[in-house]
């Protein structure tokens, strides 16, 4: 389905939801098909199969009817590996043996095994969780900081031209001692962002919305910081 550029509204070909004024949808292809997904749904299209218009190869983009567009891929992965084998065929034992005397030791204070890398101090999924700030306070600036500099804000910015300025909950999470919910909230409308702090590369992802203040927990419901008319939070002093 194409996106409309005018006003009329926009439905999500995932969860059916009609998207409210200043929410943008995604375009994804399925079959050769464009559709439309909410910022709620972009999870759940990746799971269905769907790709992100624009983030595909052209070869790719094809329905599975096509056999003769994807016999040329397959193509491509069989001489990429036959290439790879002519050249290890024509290496001598001792080529090989040249480059593992060569090899680098290990460095002082580190060894390997079957986790990967670990260091004097530990396997490196400790030195993660170790990274993980650990008063509350830290944890919510923390989640403010990775929250605006994510994608985000522009949602938050285009419901508040429509719905005004939301009220903001950041509090770190009870069960997830590594997670920060951050809630922005209007009189018919609210969304409930997850920051995780534990992960490699920290992420921000929509965990929940809803169109009732009531199905928010009362903690959720009193707000600790703002957003500006970009959609960027921060915290009252």
């Amino acid at each position: 389905m194409d996106i409309s550029t005018s006003d009329a509204p926009i439905a999500c070909d995932i969860c059916g939801r009609t998207l409210l004024r200043g929410e943008r949808a995604e375009v994804y292809l399925s079959g050769g098909a464009r559709r439309s997904v909410c910022e709620l749904c972009k999870s759940r299209a990746v799971n269905e199969g769907w790709a992100r218009e624009g983030t595909v190869p052209e070869s790719e983009e094809v329905s599975p009817k096509s056999p003769g567009r994807r016999r040329s891929f397959l193509d491509r992965l069989r001489l990429r590996r036959d290439s790879g084998a002519r050249e290890r065929a024509t290496r001598s034992p001792v080529d090989e043996f040249n480059e593992s005397a060569t090899s680098p030791p290990p460095t002082r204070g580190q060894e390997t095994t079957e986790h990967g890398l670990v260091g004097g101090s530990g396997f490196q999924e400790l030195r993660h969780v170790r990274a993980v700030p650990s008063s509350v306070e830290q944890k919510v600036v923390s989640a403010v900081e990775l929250f605006n500099s994510s994608e985000h804000p522009h949602t938050v910015a285009g419901v508040a031209r429509s719905l005004g300025m939301p009220a903001v909950s950041v509090r770190p999470s009870d069960a997830r001692p590594s997670v920060v919910n951050v809630v922005v909230s209007w009189e018919l409308y609210w969304y409930r962002y997850e920051v995780d702090l534990s992960d490699d590369q920290p992420s921000v992802r929509v965990a929940d919305q809803g169109n009732e203040l009531d199905e928010l927990p009362p903690e959720e419901r009193q707000p600790n910081a703002a957003a500006d008319k970009r959609g960027a939070l921060t915290l009252h002093d």
